[in-house]
C-alpha cells in the first residue's frame, strides 16, 4: 500500500527528474568545446549550468542531512557583510568562489563528466529523499543578508527549490542552445 508520504516523494523526485532532463536534453548532439560557450551577453555556459546545478542540488541535500552548518559562509578576515553586499570587499568567500566557478567550464571539464557528476548527485537526492522519516525534517537557515532573518526550511521546501531552480536554468540553457546552433528544447 502506498502511503500519502511515498506518493508525495515520488512526485517531487519524479518532477525534479523531469527537469534535470530538460536542462540535459539542452547538451544533445552538442561537443565539449560547445558544452563550454557563452553566445550571449551573459557568463553563462551549457557546461556551466549543469554544473552550478549539480552544485547548489548537492548542497541543499547536504543542508537536509546536516542542516546550518552545510550552507554556512565564512567571511574571510577583515570582510564584512556591508563590504560584500556593497561589492566593496577586497577577498570573497571561499564559498562565493566556487559559486562562480560553477558556472563555468575549466580546462579539462567534459560532458561526459559533467554528466556523471549530476547523475551521482541525483542518485544521492533520491537515496536520502526516500530514507528520510518525513519531509517535515527542518533546518534554520544560515544568518545571511539574503535569508530572511529566522527563515527555517523543510525537505519538503528544499526540494520544491531544488525543482524551481533546476527548472529556471533549463530555462536558460534552452536559449543558450538554440543560440550555438538553432536547436530548441522539447
Amino acid at each position: 500500500m502506498t502511503t500519502t508520504l511515498d506518493a508525495e516523494r515520488a512526485d517531487l523526485l519524479a518532477e525534479l527528474d523531469a527537469a534535470r532532463t530538460a536542462l540535459i536534453t539542452t547538451t544533445d548532439g552538442l561537443d565539449d568545446e560547445q558544452l563550454g560557450l557563452r553566445p550571449t551577453v551573459s557568463e553563462l555556459c551549457l557546461g556551466g549550468l549543469i554544473k552550478h546545478v549539480t552544485s547548489v542540488e548537492r548542497n541543499w541535500v547536504r543542508f537536509i542531512l546536516e542542516g546550518t552548518a552545510a550552507m554556512a559562509v565564512e567571511l574571510p578576515d577583515g570582510v564584512t557583510w556591508e563590504d560584500l553586499m556593497a561589492g566593496t570587499a577586497t577577498t570573497l568567500p571561499q564559498r562565493m568562489v566556487e559559486f562562480q566557478e560553477d558556472f563555468r567550464m575549466r580546462p579539462g571539464d567534459t560532458l561526459a563528466d559533467v554528466l556523471a557528476r549530476y547523475q551521482e548527485v541525483a542518485a544521492r537526492t533520491a537515496e536520502v529523499v526516500s530514507a528520510l522519516p518525513d519531509l517535515d525534517v527542518a533546518h534554520p537557515l544560515p544568518e545571511v543578508p539574503w535569508n530572511p532573518p529566522g527563515e527555517v526550511r523543510s525537505a519538503r521546501r528544499v526540494l520544491i527549490h531544488v525543482i524551481a531552480e533546476t527548472t529556471q536554468h533549463a530555462g536558460h540553457a534552452d536559449i543558450l542552445r538554440e543560440t550555438i546552433d538553432g536547436r530548441r528544447g522539447f
